[in-house]
């Protein structure tokens, strides 16, 4: 009876009791943010909670922020920038804290949440004819910088007018740059030949 008893302390109870689990072979843990912390291994990024708990698994696909205290995924505002490469171009979306595509990647570039919104290149395709010879549509790309909430409806446009682009990896080899900050809730500044303009969202 002694000895059954001590095999069940050791081989049912203590599992449960004396043991935590272990995420090894890590290259690089982030500091908390908004209560997540990033995990590298082996070039993929995962998510912990403060339990040390994997909320989003390892993967490829996330958007590395660079602050003062590095360089590494965050979520804002219970939302994180991914990315996604189709013919060389890159297309940026969000997912939410479990790990789930809330907005598709499609924005030319896009920055983190601030105050229930974010700046993304809003991608728009026009098209203007059709080359017969060669069966194909004959379209033009462009994008404007819009404000967006965290489910991806615009709330505004911050450009009025649209920037033409050439959605190919010969020419578009970075994405472009977002000319556009929050500086107050309703409140952009825009950069244009290094002068600032204030606009307003309302």
């Amino acid at each position: 009876m002694k000895t059954f008893t001590l095999f069940f302390l050791i081989v049912i109870v203590m599992p449960f009791s004396g043991f935590t689990q272990a995420i090894d072979n890590l290259s690089y843990i982030s500091p908390f943010h908004d209560g997540f912390a990033a995990i590298e291994k082996d070039g993929k990024w995962a998510f912990i909670n403060e339990k040390g708990t994997i909320v989003v698994d390892f993967r490829t696909d996330l958007v590395t922020t660079t602050n003062t205290k590095g360089s590494y995924p965050i979520f804002t505002e219970k939302r994180c920038l991914i990315k996604t490469v189709k013919d060389g171009i890159s297309y940026f979306g969000y997912i939410d804290t479990s790990g789930k595509t809330i907005v598709e990647p499609q924005y030319l570039n896009a920055t983190n949440f601030h105050n229930g919104l974010a700046i993304v290149l809003e991608l728009i395709t026009e098209t203007v004819g059709r080359n017969e010879a060669l069966g194909k549509n004959v379209v033009y790309y462009k994008y404007y910088e819009v404000a967006i909430d965290v489910d991806g409806a615009v709330k505004t446009y911050l450009t009025k007018k649209p920037v033409n682009v050439v959605l190919d990896k010969k020419f578009l080899k970075k994405p472009p740059q977002i000319t556009t900050k929050q500086i107050a809730d309703e409140l952009y500044a825009i950069k244009k030949k290094n002068k600032w303009t204030i606009i307003t969202s309302n």
